[in-house]
């Protein structure tokens, strides 16, 4: 008993804290960068052809000059027509590359071994990587690029998922919320990790590491990139404002979304110390919150989750409005039901001694 106060007490206090610093955020420096540098887009594409040209619609979209831009797109041994989409939309875009993958590199799978090889023909210095799924917002390179430093190796945007539904509204809010979490953390200076659906990486941090092949395979490439270019001495930044703000296809079925959250929380092991310490702080408020009721009354009880509640809704209420992202009241209640469910499920689902299949493969 007397643990499961101090716990939530901390936790309430921690999140507070965290709130504060959320609404008197200072505003992020950016540099005076070169204007339009050449950059290189990659694209890791597998059965991709429901999606694959509304993203690059959206490519085509970018304020950004054309011949300025390199848009790498790796099929990788797609069954569908996902390829031949590509190869018919490159005709009338000189800037768009399909590139076929038919091997794997010596140390490399999936979508770590499609932006290895993606990353050897490309030819600028700036690589910006995305998914076959997202859609960037038209001033996504250019705001990246404004966050670059001489010593920074990796730019991370946000990323949340479009859709109307409820459970496809409450993803969205999800993502809007763990972002703006780890947006706090990296507000101070301190490195957090990455996002392979809405970064820039520099050629110089890349190549230190010695890319995708050089470093330990991940299922979640991206953070395990992250790990490599911070070791190396390279600074990360993140950016948190709508012209960052890319959005992804959002999961349409409970056995997908548990396979991805998996797969994500099989990454979140390789996180800097601090970062995974909080992770678990976090995740461990409904497993103690639950079982407090057993021993508190009922006032007690709903007391600490309306508490909970508050803090957590206005903190996503200043991320959706810092991205301009509506978001419906009921909704706000509805986040905690959401999370408070696939929380007490991930947690059996994580230590289930299956293999994690995303893609059509098996990790």
């Amino acid at each position: 008993m007397l643990f499961s106060i101090g716990f939530l007490t901390l936790y309430l206090f921690v999140f507070l804290l965290l709130l504060l610093l959320w609404v008197f955020r200072a505003p992020p420096e950016s540099s005076a960068a070169q204007e339009f540098p050449p950059v290189s887009i990659l694209i890791a594409a597998r059965n991709e052809q429901e999606h694959i040209l509304t993203c690059l619609a959206a490519i085509d979209r970018l304020a950004y000059p054309k011949d300025k831009l390199e848009v790498l797109v790796g099929d990788d041994r797609s069954q569908d027509n996902t390829r031949s989409l590509v190869e018919q939309y490159s005709l009338g875009k000189p800037y768009v590359t399909c590139v076929p993958i038919s091997y794997d590199m010596a140390g490399t799978k999936g979508k770590a071994n499609v932006l290895a090889q993606l990353a050897k023909r490309a030819t600028s210095e700036f690589f910006f990587i995305t998914d076959a799924d997202i859609e960037v917002p038209p001033q996504w390179v250019h705001t990246l690029l404004q966050r670059l430093t001489p010593t920074t190796g990796i730019v991370t945007g946000i990323t949340t998922t479009k859709g109307h539904s409820l459970f496809e509204r409450l993803q969205a809010l999800d993502w809007l919320y763990n972002l703006g979490l780890m947006q706090v953390v990296a507000d101070r200076g301190v490195s957090v990790s990455t996002m392979g659906n809405n970064m820039l990486v520099t050629r110089e941090a890349y190549e230190q590491v010695g890319g995708f092949e050089g470093i330990p395979f991940s299922i979640t490439e991206d953070v395990q990139l992250h790990k490599e270019i911070t070791a190396a001495g390279f600074q990360t930044a993140h950016v948190y404002s709508p012209s960052a703000l890319a959005l992804s296809k959002p999961i349409g079925n409970l056995n997908d979304f548990f396979n991805q959250r998996r797969r994500w929380m099989r990454g979140s092991v390789k996180l800097p110390w601090y970062m995974l310490l909080l992770f678990i702080f976090h995740s461990s408020y409904y497993p103690v919150w639950v079982p407090f009721f057993l021993h508190a009354g009922w006032a007690v009880w709903g007391g600490v989750f309306a508490a909970k509640l508050l803090l957590q809704s206005v903190f996503v209420s200043f991320c959706c409005q810092r991205v301009h992202w509506k978001v419906q009241g009921r909704d706000l209640f509805l986040l905690e039901l959401y999370l408070l469910f696939t929380s007490l499920v991930l947690i059996v689902y994580f230590f289930l001694p299956t293999k994690i299949r995303w893609k059509g493969r098996q990790y």
